[in-house]
C-alpha cells in the first residue's frame, strides 16, 4: 500500500535497526483518515471471507481493528493483557511474548464473545516476531472458531514472524513489508 508506505517515510522514525516508531500517525497519535484508508484496504483484501468477528491484542491493535471493523460491519473483540475486576471468569487464555516490551503476557478473551459459529479475521499494528498473531490464533482455536485471515498493518521481513505464521498455512495479507531498515533508510519489499 503506497499510502503506507509514504507515511513510513516521511513521518515514521527508525531508531535502530530493529525499532520503527510510528507513533505520530499509527499508534500513539493515530491519524483517523488515514486509518480509514487502512480499514478500506483490508476490507478490499479479505472481501472474499465470510468474517464475523475482528480479533486483535490491547492496544495498539485496537484502533486499526475498529476501522477494519465498521467495513466488515462486525464486532471487534480484543485480548486483554491485564487481569480485571469486570472481565468475565470464563476466558480463553495464550500467553505471548511482546518484542517491544521484552516481556510475556497473559492474554484472555471472554467466552462469551467469541464461538465456534464465528469466522474470525485478526488485525494488528505490527508483526515482527508472530507470537501476538500465534497467541490471538491460539484463543481463536480454543473458542473453535474459524480463523480466515491476518491482516498487518507494517510487517518486520527481517524477523522471523511472518514466515513461522505464513508456516501453519495462515493467510497473512501484510499492508507494508519492510525487508530492512536503519537510521534514516527504510527497504520495502516489492
Amino acid at each position: 500500500m503506497q499510502l503506507l508506505k509514504d507515511m513510513i517515510v516521511t513521518k515514521g522514525r527508525v531508531d535502530s535497526e530493529h525499532i520503527l516508531k510510528v507513533d505520530g500517525f499509527l499508534n500513539h497519535q493515530i491519524d483517523v483518515q488515514f486509518l480509514n484508508e487502512i480499514g478500506k484496504e483490508f476490507k478490499e483484501r479479505f472481501k472474499d471471507q465470510p468474517v464475523t468477528k475482528i480479533l486483535t491484542i490491547e492496544a495498539s491493535g485496537i484502533a486499526v481493528a475498529c476501522m477494519v471493523a465498521q467495513y466488515f460491519e462486525v464486532p471487534v473483540i480484543f485480548a486483554k493483557k491485564t487481569e480485571s475486576k469486570n472481565l468475565d471468569a470464563a476466558t480463553y487464555e495464550s500467553q505471548v511474548y511482546s518484542f517491544t516490551k521484552d516481556r510475556y503476557y497473559k492474554i484472555r478473551v471472554s467466552k462469551r464473545y467469541l464461538g465456534s459459529e464465528d469466522k474470525v479475521l485478526i488485525i494488528d499494528d505490527f508483526l515482527a516476531n508472530g507470537q501476538a498473531v500465534l497467541g490471538l490464533k491460539e484463543i481463536v482455536d480454543q473458542a473453535g472458531a474459524e480463523l480466515v485471515g491476518v491482516g498487518i498493518v507494517i510487517e518486520k521481513g527481517f524477523q522471523q514472524g511472518g514466515k513461522l505464521v505464513r508456516d501453519q498455512g495462515i493467510r497473512v495479507e501484510s499492508l507494508a513489508i519492510i525487508e530492512s531498515m536503519k537510521p534514516g533508510e527504510v527497504v520495502f519489499r516489492p
